[in-house]
Protein backbone atom coordinates (compact mmCIF):
# COMPACT_ATOMS: atom_id res chain seq x y z
CA UNK A 1 0.00 0.00 0.00
CA UNK A 2 1.35 3.37 -0.96
CA UNK A 3 0.26 6.45 0.97
CA UNK A 4 0.03 9.49 -1.31
CA UNK A 5 0.94 13.08 -0.44
CA UNK A 6 -2.74 13.50 0.37
CA UNK A 7 -2.46 11.07 3.28
CA UNK A 8 0.98 12.27 4.35
CA UNK A 9 0.05 15.95 4.39
CA UNK A 10 -3.28 15.14 6.03
CA UNK A 11 -1.40 13.45 8.86
CA UNK A 12 0.87 16.50 9.03
CA UNK A 13 -2.19 18.73 9.54
CA UNK A 14 -3.54 16.43 12.23
CA UNK A 15 -0.19 16.20 14.02
CA UNK A 16 0.15 20.00 14.00
CA UNK A 17 -3.37 20.32 15.42
CA UNK A 18 -2.59 17.60 17.97
CA UNK A 19 0.46 19.53 19.17
CA UNK A 20 -1.74 22.60 19.72
CA UNK A 21 -4.72 20.71 21.16
CA UNK A 22 -6.49 22.73 23.85
CA UNK A 23 -4.77 25.97 22.84
CA UNK A 24 -7.40 27.20 20.39
CA UNK A 25 -7.68 27.17 16.61
CA UNK A 26 -4.60 26.92 14.39
CA UNK A 27 -4.60 28.74 11.03
CA UNK A 28 -3.62 26.64 8.03
CA UNK A 29 -1.13 29.32 6.97
CA UNK A 30 0.79 28.64 10.19
CA UNK A 31 0.94 24.89 9.46
CA UNK A 32 1.85 25.57 5.82
CA UNK A 33 4.73 27.87 6.75
CA UNK A 34 5.97 25.65 9.60
CA UNK A 35 6.13 22.55 7.38
CA UNK A 36 6.91 24.39 4.11
CA UNK A 37 3.72 23.17 2.41
CA UNK A 38 1.21 24.79 0.08
CA UNK A 39 -1.60 26.46 2.03
CA UNK A 40 -3.96 25.99 -0.94
CA UNK A 41 -3.27 22.23 -0.95
CA UNK A 42 -3.82 22.00 2.82
CA UNK A 43 -7.17 23.76 2.36
CA UNK A 44 -8.20 21.01 -0.07
CA UNK A 45 -7.19 18.32 2.42
CA UNK A 46 -8.82 19.84 5.48
CA UNK A 47 -12.30 19.81 3.85
CA UNK A 48 -12.72 16.01 3.99
CA UNK A 49 -11.22 15.98 7.49
CA UNK A 50 -13.85 18.54 8.53
CA UNK A 51 -16.67 16.69 6.73
CA UNK A 52 -15.72 13.47 8.51
CA UNK A 53 -15.86 15.18 11.90
CA UNK A 54 -12.16 14.89 12.73
CA UNK A 55 -11.59 18.67 12.72
CA UNK A 56 -13.77 21.74 13.02
CA UNK A 57 -13.21 25.23 11.71
CA UNK A 58 -13.44 28.46 13.62
CA UNK A 59 -14.04 31.63 11.62
CA UNK A 60 -12.68 35.06 12.33
CA UNK A 61 -9.41 36.89 12.80
CA UNK A 62 -8.22 34.34 15.35
CA UNK A 63 -9.81 31.40 13.57
CA UNK A 64 -8.38 28.25 12.16
CA UNK A 65 -8.86 24.54 12.72
CA UNK A 66 -9.07 22.37 15.82
CA UNK A 67 -9.40 18.67 16.51
CA UNK A 68 -12.93 17.67 17.51
CA UNK A 69 -11.65 15.05 19.94
CA UNK A 70 -8.53 14.47 21.97
CA UNK A 71 -5.49 13.46 19.88
CA UNK A 72 -5.45 10.27 21.99
CA UNK A 73 -8.86 9.35 20.52
CA UNK A 74 -7.95 9.81 16.83
CA UNK A 75 -5.87 7.18 15.10
CA UNK A 76 -3.65 7.52 12.06
CA UNK A 77 -6.00 4.98 10.47
CA UNK A 78 -8.94 7.37 10.91
CA UNK A 79 -7.08 10.03 8.93
CA UNK A 80 -5.75 7.70 6.23
CA UNK A 81 -9.18 6.17 5.60
CA UNK A 82 -10.76 9.61 5.17
CA UNK A 83 -8.11 10.81 2.73
CA UNK A 84 -7.01 7.61 0.98
CA UNK A 85 -10.02 5.31 1.23
CA UNK A 86 -10.02 1.70 2.44
CA UNK A 87 -6.72 0.15 3.47
CA UNK A 88 -5.93 -2.53 0.88
CA UNK A 89 -2.53 -3.73 -0.32
CA UNK A 90 -4.01 -4.94 -3.64
CA UNK A 91 -7.27 -4.66 -5.55
CA UNK A 92 -9.45 -7.72 -6.15
CA UNK A 93 -8.25 -9.92 -3.30
CA UNK A 94 -11.20 -12.27 -3.85
CA UNK A 95 -9.95 -13.14 -7.35
CA UNK A 96 -6.60 -14.38 -6.05
CA UNK A 97 -5.64 -17.97 -5.33
CA UNK A 98 -5.91 -18.96 -1.66
CA UNK A 99 -2.19 -18.62 -0.74
CA UNK A 100 -1.92 -15.11 -2.21
CA UNK A 101 -5.27 -14.05 -0.76
CA UNK A 102 -4.12 -15.10 2.72
CA UNK A 103 -0.88 -13.15 2.27
CA UNK A 104 -2.74 -9.99 1.17
CA UNK A 105 -5.16 -10.31 4.08
CA UNK A 106 -2.27 -10.69 6.56
CA UNK A 107 -0.51 -7.65 5.08
CA UNK A 108 -3.75 -5.63 5.17
CA UNK A 109 -4.41 -6.61 8.78
CA UNK A 110 -0.84 -5.75 9.83
CA UNK A 111 -1.05 -2.30 8.21
CA UNK A 112 -4.49 -1.70 9.73
CA UNK A 113 -3.18 -2.69 13.15
CA UNK A 114 -0.27 -0.24 12.97
CA UNK A 115 -2.47 2.60 11.72
CA UNK A 116 -5.29 1.91 14.18
CA UNK A 117 -3.03 1.61 17.23
CA UNK A 118 -1.01 4.74 16.45
CA UNK A 119 -2.78 7.86 17.69
CA UNK A 120 -2.31 11.46 16.66
CA UNK A 121 -1.07 12.00 20.21
CA UNK A 122 1.64 9.35 19.68
CA UNK A 123 2.77 11.14 16.52
CA UNK A 124 2.51 14.64 17.98
CA UNK A 125 4.58 13.71 21.02
CA UNK A 126 7.10 11.47 19.29
CA UNK A 127 10.62 11.81 20.61
CA UNK A 128 13.61 11.12 18.37
CA UNK A 129 15.35 7.93 19.39
CA UNK A 130 12.24 6.37 21.01
CA UNK A 131 12.76 3.16 19.06
CA UNK A 132 16.46 2.74 19.84
CA UNK A 133 15.71 -0.47 21.70
CA UNK A 134 14.75 -2.26 18.47
CA UNK A 135 17.34 -4.62 17.05
CA UNK A 136 17.35 -5.25 13.32
CA UNK A 137 19.01 -8.28 11.79
CA UNK A 138 19.93 -8.45 8.14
Amino acid sequence: MKISTKGRYGLTIMIALGKQYGEGPVPLRKIASEYDLSEAYLEQLVAPLRNSGLVKSVRGAYGGYMLTRSPKEISAGDVIRVLEGPIQPVEGIDDEAQPQRELWVRIRDAVKNVLDTTTIDDLANHQDGENENYMFYI
